[in-house]
């Protein structure tokens, strides 16, 4: 039997949730998930944090060079060493709560490499620079984030579209309103990934930012770790990351 690791909300409640995801591309849905959820969660990201964690310092050709500075725990270090990430992953009532906020239908991420991601931003500058994500909803838990004063804050611009070979992501930001994002430790958001350009504020001084992502696909995903020169979080080698 799968743990209850929601705090339910009725129909009428859950709809407020998803008109603002809709509008925004983005909703914090913190008050869903209990709070015991969220503790092991963080406990479970410290863990892998302090025995798998690799650095990465890069540009991505694909996001007209936006920067990657922060260090990462992959996917299958995840998958291979956290039962609790996965089993909150495949949590039945969590997936049908977030199919109601989206209004559609979420299927496992088809790339074993993207179905999760562990990062911590440490150092001054550190930040995830605008880009979307390749498969269309991400669960972000912002497990421990620094004063908002010294960065690491989300921005957004909903409705937009990942052109691979030509990105426009200055058009998209000088033609567009940018939301930006505050939280607090323990915080969730949901995010529609792969038609919101987003990014983190990098960091003002040395302090610490955590997050782990979990991806699912609408009905259109298919795997791209095949083909994708650009999956700098698996490899940090990949063929469109420029290391700095």
């Amino acid at each position: 039997m799968q743990k209850d690791i929601l705090d339910q909300k009725n129909d009428d409640e859950l709809l407020k949730y998803s008109q603002r995801f809709r509008k925004y591309g983005f909703v914090k849905v913190t008050d869903l998930l209990s709070r015991e959820t969220r503790s092991d969660m963080r406990k479970e990201a410290d863990r892998l944090l302090t025995d798998r964690s690799e650095r990465r310092d890069l540009h991505l050709e694909t996001t007209n060079y936006t920067p990657r500075y922060m260090s990462v725990v992959t996917s299958e270090n995840i998958s291979d060493n956290s039962e609790h990430i996965r089993s909150v992953y495949e949590n039945q009532s969590l997936t049908e709560m977030l199919e109601k906020i989206a209004c559609e239908k979420f299927y496992p991420c088809p790339s074993k490499d993207e179905e999760f991601l562990i990062t911590r931003h440490e150092k001054k500058g550190d930040t995830h620079g605008w880009h979307w994500g390749d498969y269309s909803f991400a669960l972000i838990w912002v497990l421990e984030t620094p004063d908002i004063e010294i960065g690491g804050l989300l921005q957004c611009v909903p409705h937009t579209d990942w052109n691979k070979e030509d990105p426009k992501i200055h058009r998209y930001l000088s033609s567009n309103q940018i939301n930006t994002y505050s939280f607090e430790s323990g915080d969730v958001y949901l995010l529609k990934s792969d038609t919101t350009l987003h990014r983190t504020i990098p960091l003002s001084q040395d302090a610490t930012r955590v997050m782990l992502n979990m991806t699912w696909g609408d009905v259109t995903a298919s795997d791209l770790s095949e083909v994708g020169v650009d999956r700098w979080w698996e490899n940090e080698n990949a063929p469109a990351a420029i290391q700095v």
